[in-house]
């Protein structure tokens, strides 16, 4: 009896990290094809023309060593110049930041600056500032990270599509040959998230969109709760429960330097997936799959599984194999060399991450170690969100997470 509850733990908890992580992508690029098969499939048609008025927000508390390049960066965009207004969101600034911005008024007239005298955090500035926006579209940015010339154009376009209420930009992580493992790991999980979007897109809908850069019809955004703290994954997802699409535009990037160090890494994934946890409990409607359909299957495969059940599933088979080893009663030979076997390679996978570890903060880098180092570290972020969630969120205000130079 012990023995068949904990094959069913080991090959259940084996399933559906396989599942959460490559077979929900290889699922989906079947159904696309079946679907093309049939006829079914979002045909994208562009018009040159459609260049509506939009506004670009920055929230920018202080900011100051970056709203500089930000500024030039934001209109030096090949989105006519007016038909573009760029709004600073300096709330509580204290370093310069809206200081400076004031003197740059007279040089960029479409120039927007929205100030105040204490710090709310990033979804508050974002719902002080969309009430007086009065373009169709309002795009959202982080004022550290630089878009590529025609990342306005490539996401404005796809509103042409009334269906389309949202659109998510691509964020793209900028390292060198000699960059933390935090930096390279981070870099190689956005590529991979990147190709998911891809998919997602052609089946239905992004589930979530990524901070860095993302846009919504203005109509559509609604007021969200201060202490959120994936303002970006919540805002899409209320949009696309909406009966809206949100797509990928991967052509639309916003580069970023990765975090400075594993414990600046660390900060960040606990927070995003404390975040998860409570997207999770707020967006519980969206688990009715016979009301969201498609969306229901993109969101609890792709994201809520990321989450919540992958991370806690990888302890489950370690214990169960161990299990599986100690007991001797029922167990044929070849299921000896088999547990045996399996555990062998957890062991190697997990002690191939340990000494990724370690070797960062030795300032010693393996590329071969990168990524079991990245996954576990994920993982085990992803629990310590959980906990974290568990002890209560008090504020949505982000700790700023110092970012490689």
């Amino acid at each position: 009896m012990i023995k068949i509850l904990l094959e069913l733990i080991f090959w259940i908890s084996i399933l559906l990290v396989v599942y959460t992580y490559v077979g929900y992508g290889i699922l989906v690029w079947f159904l696309i094809k079946i679907r093309k098969i049939f006829g079914i499939e979002y045909l994208q048609k562009f018009d040159s023309s459609f260049e509506p008025n939009i506004t670009l927000v920055v929230p920018a508390y202080n900011e100051r060593a970056f709203v500089e390049s930000k500024l030039k960066n934001s209109f030096g965009s090949d989105y006519p110049a007016d038909k573009l207004e760029v709004l600073f969101v300096t709330e509580g600034s204290n370093d310069g930041t809206t200081e400076f911005l004031e003197t740059q008024k007279s040089l960029y007239p479409n120039l927007r600056i929205m100030g105040g005298s204490e710090r709310r955090g990033k979804i508050e500035a974002m719902n002080m500032a969309v009430p007086t926006i009065k373009t169709p579209v309002v795009i959202f940015t982080d004022a550290n990270t630089t878009l590529n010339k025609d990342a306005l154009k490539n996401i404005v376009r796809h509103f042409n599509d009334p269906k389309v209420g949202a659109v998510a930009g691509e964020k793209r992580i900028q390292t060198n040959e000699n960059e933390a493992a935090a930096g390279a790991g981070e870099g190689l999980y956005w590529k991979y998230e990147s190709f998911l979007k891809k998919l997602d897109t052609k089946l239905y809908s992004v589930v979530g969109a990524a901070g860095e850069l993302f846009a919504v019809r203005t109509h559509l955004f609604g007021h969200v709760e201060k202490d959120t703290l994936l303002d970006d994954f919540v805002i899409s997802l209320r949009i696309a429960a909406e009966g809206y699409r949100v797509i990928y535009e991967p052509e639309a990037y916003a580069i970023e330097r990765p975090s400075f160090s594993i414990g600046d890494e660390k900060k960040r994934k606990v927070r995003i997936a404390a975040g998860g946890f409570q997207a999770i409990a707020r967006l519980s409607y969206l688990w009715n799959i016979f009301k969201y359909g498609w969306l229901s299957f993109q969101y609890v495969s792709h994201r809520a599984m990321r989450w919540a059940v992958a991370p806690f599933c990888l302890p489950l088979i370690f214990a169960a194999n161990i299990g599986l080893l100690l007991v001797k009663e029922g167990m044929e030979h070849y299921d000896m060399v088999f547990y045996n076997t399996a555990m062998v390679a957890q062991v190697i996978f997990y002690a191939m991450a340990f000494l990724g570890y370690k070797l960062e903060n030795m300032q010693i880098r393996v590329k071969a170690l990168f990524v079991p180092f990245y996954f576990s570290f994920m993982n085990w972020c992803a629990i310590q969100g959980y906990f974290r969630y568990k002890k209560g969120l008090s504020s949505g205000i982000w700790e700023k997470v110092k970012r490689a130079e």
